[in-house]
């Protein structure tokens, strides 16, 4: 019997793949010719008591499976709502090279993938960053809007328990960052907005949106949920993972599609953004929706093992 594939934790990704290296993983995926509008649709299962996804992707080195469970009554227990494993095989024999904990996997690509939208999207001087939530994701948003713009300065944050906006907010201190807590109306003095929520209905009034501001909004991968009004997509640059994932997924998009405001032939995509594709305008917001997706995954579980590997 074969020996069974070692297993990858959280503090062994943080140790040998930085967020500037999980953003690269990201960009080199796209880059090297793989098209998300290929990838196969995210499995969702409905077992008692919540959800299990399943998440294959390949490449010709790689293969590999997140496997994640949601299940909203763990907010109870004390226990995490979502919790998964990754398993990274060989590209050609699939052989089983590693297991990843692939909640601390999600944690750290999709601030990655929004960090390489960031990238190309975001002012170069950008200094001022909002952030709605004080969980992992929004924490990992701003160690990837800080790889991406190290004119970085200041973090507000919007959150709706004082007590973890306090503790969001001494964290971004200890880490050289001013931060403050905030308020929705507080978008108006932000260069990058980070919505890193679970919430159903908009965040804030777009409106107040300066126009040379960059948001990415990440909470949401379901048709009738949404992070941001109907009005920013109508006014913004509209980058999305794939046409298919943004008509089948993003609520931001398919919400604002279906009332008219959004035209979606206008949609582009977060490949064609980082292959210099698309010309970013000078007064207008930009948008980055992402939904999540299997090949982000396997980019960033592969950077890992390899890291791994080196190290």
């Amino acid at each position: 019997m074969s020996e069974a594939p070692p297993y990858i934790d959280a503090d062994a990704m943080a140790r040998c793949v930085p967020m500037s290296a999980a953003i690269e993983a990201v960009e080199a995926v796209l880059k090297a010719g793989l098209d998300p509008e290929a990838e196969p649709p995210r499995g969702v299962v409905d077992v008692p008591g919540g959800q299990l996804l399943l998440m294959p992707s390949s490449t010709r080195a790689y293969t590999g499976v997140k496997i994640a469970t949601v299940t909203p009554e763990n907010t109870a227990r004390a226990l995490p709502r979502v919790q998964g494993l990754y398993l990274l095989l060989d590209g050609t024999t699939h052989t089983p090279l590693a297991l990843l904990d692939g909640i601390a996997l999600t944690a750290l690509r999709t601030p990655a993938v929004s960090g390489a939208a960031i990238k190309h999207l975001a002012v170069p001087d950008a200094r001022r960053l909002l952030v709605f939530g004080t969980g992992p994701q929004a924490w990992g948003h701003v160690e990837a809007v800080r790889a991406v713009r190290p004119t970085l300065t200041h973090v507000d944050v919007v959150a709706r328990t004082p007590e973890r906006v306090a503790a969001f907010v001494d964290r971004c201190r200890e880490a050289g960052l001013s931060a403050a807590p905030a308020t929705p109306a507080d978008v108006a003095t932000a260069d990058v907005v980070c919505c890193c929520t679970t919430s159903r209905e908009p965040l804030f009034d777009s409106t107040l949106l300066p126009p040379h501001a960059t948001v990415a909004a990440v909470g949401s991968h379901e048709p009738d949920a949404r992070e941001v009004d109907e009005k920013l997509p109508a006014r913004a640059l509209v980058v999305a993972e794939s046409h298919e994932v943004a008509l089948r997924e993003c609520g931001d998009i398919v919400l604002a599609t279906a009332t008219g405001a959004f035209d979606v032939k206008t949609l582009r995509t977060l490949g064609e953004l980082v292959r210099g594709e698309v010309q970013i305008p000078a007064e207008r917001p930009r948008l980055f929706k992402s939904a999540g997706m299997a090949w982000e995954d396997l980019g960033v579980a592969a950077a890992v093992y390899e890291g791994v590997g080196a190290g």
